[in-house]
This record gives structure tokens, sequence and C-alpha cells, in this order.
């Protein structure tokens, strides 16, 4: 395994695979490597087979952070990255920096951006406008610069998936999607990066967006007819709230096709939700 931080020498690479006829499968990261991420390298190694290659981007992109976000203290160790994906069996860690990836943003000579204008304007786009902007707009790059035959994605981030999902086809890239379960710790919790932020009670707490998942499954589940989403929602704000350290942004129940709202809930819908818990924000996501 190999670190390259220049987007030329990967622009070289993977066109030296092309010419090869390699398969190539993409795994986007933004570091500090977990599990999860980790069950997305296997998927991506599986299907690229033995004779691929496996890239994994460690890259905190700036672009998909809004005003008072994380962006400066998101957790960062780019050599235990690297030792991870070394013993996962990964061919190349694209490793950029700020310069490479946005040349002169700094400045303001940096200002193309790619949007998708429907499936980004609910949940995380109205919580946080500017952030798919930021998602699409990077991965595109990504697909540009590594050229991969398949990218992994996880579940836990349901609608950014759709909307790389939906770029895909709308912009004609020759990128497979693959989407991968949601990787939780034994008692729930989805593992996300941003679980390090948690510490005492704070993680004991976190497990309350799992609870409030389970209970709508269940509610869910048990009901001969539709649910009202609006009474639905309450009782699993009530759920996490009861938490000290909980404070809800959104429960949404959606249609996981066209990820509009819905009044009612039945089995076939799906549930997003965003918690606050401290000041670390959490989401998760599943089916009913």
């Amino acid at each position: 395994m190999h670190t390259v931080t220049k987007v030329s020498a990967m622009q070289r690479l993977a066109r030296d695979w092309r010419t090869k006829h390699l398969r190539v499968g993409l795994v986007p990261t933004m570091g500090y490597l977990h599990d999860g991420h980790l069950s997305l390298v296997k998927r991506a190694r599986k299907t690229v087979s033995a004779g691929g290659i496996v890239v994994v981007s460690i890259y905190v992109n700036p672009t998909q952070f809004g005003p008072g976000e994380d962006l400066s203290r998101y957790p960062r160790d780019l050599a235990r990255d690297q030792k991870l994906c070394r013993e996962a069996g990964v061919d190349v860690v694209f490793a950029p920096d700020d310069a490479q990836m946005y040349p002169g943003r700094e400045s303001g000579q940096y200002s193309t951006y790619v949007v998708e204008e429907h499936l980004s304007k609910v949940m995380e786009g109205t919580s946080r406008p500017d952030h798919f902007r930021g998602v699409t707009t990077v991965v595109a790059k990504l697909f540009n610069i590594v050229q991969p035959e398949l990218a992994v994605f996880g579940a836990k981030d349901f609608q950014q998936a759709a909307i790389v999902q939906r770029m895909v086809r709308d912009l004609n890239s020759p990128v497979k999607i693959i989407i991968a379960p949601t990787v939780r710790e034994p008692d729930g919790l989805a593992l996300s990066s941003r679980n390090k932020y948690l510490e005492g009670e704070l993680r004991t707490q976190a497990v309350a967006l799992w609870k409030a998942i389970q209970k709508a499954q269940a509610t869910v589940r048990g009901s001969s007819q539709p649910l009202k989403a609006t009474s639905l929602k309450n009782q699993l704000r009530e759920l996490i709230e009861h938490q000290a350290a909980a404070r809800v942004d959104y429960i949404e129940f959606f249609d996981p096709a066209t990820l509009q709202p819905l009044a009612s809930v039945q089995r076939g819908s799906h549930l997003a939700l965003a918690v606050f818990i401290g000041k670390t924000r959490l989401i998760d996501n599943a089916g009913m």
C-alpha cells in the first residue's frame, strides 16, 4: 500500500490502471476510520476481486461544513488511518490537502460546484443548507481524479447516498454506486467518527437514537393501519429528549425513493433523525 497526496499523481495512477484494464473501487472517507469504514473497504475488495484496486480517499472536505460546525476539530489521525488501511488490504490511500482539491479557493479563484436541486432540499439539506453542495462537488472531483469503476458508500448517510446516486445518473458518470449496510455498536449506536466526541454519560445517552428507531419500527409493524407521522414523531422526540443532554434537530418519515416527507407512516416508510447529544450532532436512519 502507498499514499498519494497529489491530484496529478493520483490521475496518472488511474490512467495506468485503466490501460491495464484493472477494476478500481473507491471508498470516499473523511478519515478517522472505524469498523464501518472498514466494512466498506471489505465490500469494495470483494467487488473488484483480488486482481482489482481499492482506493480509500481520506480528506476532510471543508465545503460540506457550515459556519460554526466542527471542521477545525473534526478528528484526524492519518497515521492511524494508514495502518488500518494497510491491514485491510487497501492498495492506495489518496490523502490530498485543500490546496490540491480546491486550488485558489481561499483567494476566491475557485468557483465551480456541483449542485443537486431536489433531493438535497429536505432533512439534512434544511438543517445544513450548503452541506450537499460540498458533498456532490467533492465526490464528483474524486470520481474525476480516481476514475473508479465503482464507489462504496454507507447506508448510515441515507440521504447522501441517494443524492450521489442521483448525481451519477443525471451527469452520466460511469461509476457504479454500492450502498453497504450501517454498522452498529453492540448497543445499537451507529458507528461514526464523531462518536469520539462522546464521553462518559454522553455516550450512554446517544443510544437514544437507536431506541427511537426501535420504538418506531415496533409501533409501525404492530399496527394494521397507517399511523399519523406527526403523532409518532412527537412520541420519538419525547423518548429522545428524556435524556438530559439530547436535543432533536429533526425527525422525519419519508418515502425512500423520493425522500419526500410522509403524512402517514406504514411498512416501507423510512425514518431519519438528527440529534444533538451535548454539542455532538449524530444522524441515523432505518426502514420501517
